[in-house]
């Protein structure tokens, strides 16, 4: 038992101190708890089996999905319109919105799904995410009181009411109690974050500070197209399937030397039945390329050509839009003084060919050129709008002896959406929470998630498997894992049912009321170092026998183990949800006690007075 304690003791302290990041402190105390012996390899390693880490990993993989498809800048708009821009109707209706759908949906879940959504509300709004990330995650526990699946502890004090012979709880026997939760969270939360979280700072993934000075943001190809100014030389064209180009390579259509025209994009568009399912491929049009039926053509085009053009083709102009970069990127490289490119024109330095890349635009001092650049001669320092496939856009820094990038392509790459996949992503996130939800349906929620999770990737909802892995935040997955166990130290050595056992039977003398005080309290406190669901198993036949002793109901006793369970906002592993956004808000352990503590306080206050009333001695 001292051996738990010291070493509870010092992982505490070192998340406190902050120096050392909070994964690798609970991975040490993991180590320190095998070492000494107080657990076995398999116990010490059960919670990288646990299906609330599998969750977690999964929810990060719909949650960047979200992100990737611009599902999460659409609804983060919607939301920014019923909140006319106000940073505290923001907050409101965030609390509001992520309550509701926390009684239904697992707080991990529904803060997995909410947090993407925050993120871009803030980004389009200005706001700092670091000021919402924690109340999202304060809100997704509040809303788990509103009913009874809203969280695992309700379930097990229904359970333990049943069992002593008591009449259980229906669905909505928590709803006081949660609403009075939300608005006492609310209405707290609401200053307590504007004093101690605004002062973190969460970068855009466009700007760079250093030295105190805010780097120029990064220019995204959407700036790159307004700035050299050829979005209105861009035509779309289909092929029709009577078109004499069908078949043939695109050298051989002679569209520069007879039309001025230029092929920048062949797209390919696949609509199913459903919308859900359309798919959008881009390619760029080498010399080698064959043309089909229906093909969907980006040119540059010269006005007076374009009739002649179209006859003689067989193509059909279509309503100009902008140009998308799922598949094709945009940048910019400077010629350096030593490049081979020097001095020759571009239509001889054989970019399509050699690096698979299409000029669209010259910059040479402070003049732009956009037109005839075959014919244009390269200099040290020009500038070239260079347009390709984004694996080839992230090798041209490869070359450096030719050129240098300007910009951070990849950054660019993590910037565009996959907007066409949009509904399809929004259908399997619906999908996901009905089967969280529906009882009819027989899967666990890890299930669901993981199905879901794969889903994404497999209908195209992220680039690649490589991205869908890189959305996983592993300190967050490590520092749950880790901290797991700890609750099985404090279990087999005896701390938990000491310090459950010594607070309460010091307190049943004084009064139901105290005693009820004593469990909240109790319940909070083990909750910070174990699990909510597990301090719930621990301490719900604890308050029902203390209850039968002083002869009261013993309903509001189990009531305030639910809240001290899930109530538990002052520490960054104590739940998962706590854990998900702590990375992502920049948050220190500090952070959690500041403001998750007072609100923990607070409603313990409110409910002592408030659960003899709701559910009478």
């Amino acid at each position: 038992m001292i051996v738990t304690l010291l070493i509870l003791c010092l992982t505490v302290g070192f998340f406190v101190w902050g120096r050392i990041r909070s994964d690798i402190v609970a991975l040490s105390a993991l180590a320190a708890l095998l070492l000494t012996g107080v657990l076995t390899p398999t116990e010490a390693l059960a919670g990288f089996s646990s299906s609330i880490v599998i969750m977690m990993a999964g929810l990060f993989v719909v949650g960047g999905a979200i992100l990737q498809t611009g599902l999460a800048h659409s609804i983060g708009s919607r939301l920014m319109r019923l909140s006319r821009g106000s940073e505290t109707l923001t907050f409101l209706l965030l609390m509001a919105v992520t309550s509701f759908i926390g009684a239904f949906v697992s707080n991990t879940g529904t803060v997995a799904l909410m947090m993407p959504i925050v993120v871009s509300m803030a980004a389009q709004a200005g706001f700092q995410s670091s000021r919402m990330l924690m109340p999202l995650a304060f809100a997704g526990s509040l809303g788990g009181m509103l009913t009874l699946i809203g969280t695992p502890p309700n379930l097990i004090i229904d359970e333990t009411l049943r069992n002593a012979g008591y009449e259980g709880l229906s669905f909505f026997s928590f709803l006081p109690i949660g609403l009075v939760c939300i608005v006492v969270g609310t209405v707290v939360l609401l200053p307590l974050s504007k004093w101690f979280l605004t002062r973190k700072t969460t970068p855009d993934a466009n700007d760079v500070l250093s030295k105190g000075k805010r780097k120029r943001r990064i220019k995204l190809p959407s700036d790159l197209i307004r700035e050299y100014d050829i979005a209105h030389r861009i035509h779309r064209y289909h092929v029709e399937a009577h078109s004499p180009v069908i078949g043939q390579r695109v050298d051989s259509l002679r569209l520069q030397e007879l039309y001025g025209a230029s092929i920048v994009e062949i797209r390919d568009e696949k609509m199913a039945r459903l919308a859900l399912l359309k798919d959008i491929k881009q390619t760029m049009a080498l010399s080698s390329t064959v043309l089909q039926a229906d093909d969907i053509l980006y040119m540059t085009v010269s006005d007076d050509d374009t009739t002649r053009m179209e006859q003689e083709l067989g193509l059909k102009r279509l309503k100009d839009e902008a140009l998308s970069f799922y598949d094709l990127g945009l940048t910019e490289i400077i010629v350096t003084p030593n490049s081979r490119l020097s001095g020759l024109k571009i239509k001889e330095a054989q970019l399509r060919k050699r690096y698979r890349i299409n000029v669209l635009g010259m910059r040479h001092e402070g003049r732009y050129r956009t037109e005839q650049l075959a014919e244009a001669r390269l200099g040290t320092g020009d500038v070239l709008l260079v347009q390709g496939k984004w694996d080839d856009i992230l090798h041209l820094n490869d070359d450096s002896e030719n050129w240098v990038v300007l910009g951070r392509p990849e950054q660019m790459l993590g910037s565009t959406t996959l907007d066409y996949k949009a509904p399809l992503a929004a259908a399997i996130l619906v999908l996901m929470v009905l089967m969280m939800v529906i009882d009819a349906i027989p899967v666990e929620p890890v299930t669901a998630v993981i199905v879901a999770g794969l889903l994404m990737v497999l209908m195209g909802c992220h680039r690649s498997v490589e991205d869908a892995y890189n959305t996983i935040n592993w300190q967050s997955l490590m520092l749950i894992a880790a901290m797991m166990p700890m609750s099985t130290a404090l279990e087999k050595t005896g701390v938990s049912a000491a310090v459950s056992s010594v607070l309460v039977s010091s307190l049943s003398e004084i009064g139901p009321r105290a005693l009820l005080a004593g469990i909240y309290l109790t319940t909070s406190f083990l909750t910070m170092f174990i699990s909510n669901t597990a301090t719930a198993v621990l301490m719900a036949p604890i308050a029902l026998v203390a209850a039968q002793d002083v002869g009261v109901n013993p309903t509001a006793f189990l009531m305030a183990v639910t809240l001290g369970a899930s109530m538990c906002f002052a520490s960054p592993f104590s739940t998962p949800p706590n854990a998900l956004v702590m990375k992502a808000g920049n948050y220190s352990f500090m952070d959690y006690v500041k403001v998750g503590l007072p609100l923990q306080i607070i409603i313990g206050v409110v409910m002592v007075f408030l659960l003899p009333l709701l559910f009478p001695f």
